[in-house]
């Protein structure tokens, strides 16, 4: 068999154990430059989730907004911060109980689109996913969150 080598990077972020199919959303809420090196792995075999999509960005840090980003759409995953080729920091993302200006209201009569507030969410629940918004107080399940990431 086969097998393709991957090289380290010095510095950056490995998010690993996304679930399958969800890779290519996590890079997309990343909004990571032109010129940034990102490898993207999907589908991969896992012996913890079947299978999952791995994504290595060299030269950025995730911050803890983006982290939180992260979180809503692959609870599963984990973030490696690389720094002198070495994994120094590794941490399960964890969906906080209140998000706050990620994510957008789905109700369009919602204060957060006419004033400057950032929208709030409480978390009802992790699993499945529902937030509820703290102005309008609309619950939004998983399907509509992911479509509402700012």
């Amino acid at each position: 068999m086969k097998e393709l080598k991957v090289s380290a990077i010095n510095k950056g972020t490995v998010i690993d154990h996304i679930p399958a199919g969800r890779g290519l959303k996590v890079l997309e809420i990343l909004n990571l430059s032109e010129d940034s090196t990102i490898l993207v792995a999907i589908n991969v075999r896992s012996r913890k989730l079947g299978r999952k999509d791995i994504i290595k960005v060299e030269g950025k840090i995730l911050n803890e907004e983006e982290v939180n980003k992260i979180a809503l759409i692959a609870p599963t995953a984990t973030v490696n911060i690389i720094e002198n080729w070495e994994v120094t920091e590794k941490r399960k993302v964890e969906i906080p109980d209140e998000i706050i200006g990620i994510i957008e209201c789905a109700n369009p009569n919602c204060i957060t689109h006419y004033e400057k507030v950032k929208p709030k969410f409480k978390v009802v629940s992790k699993k499945p996913l529902k937030l509820k918004c703290h102005y309008c107080e609309r619950t939004m399940e998983e399907d509509i969150v992911l479509k509402h990431l700012l």
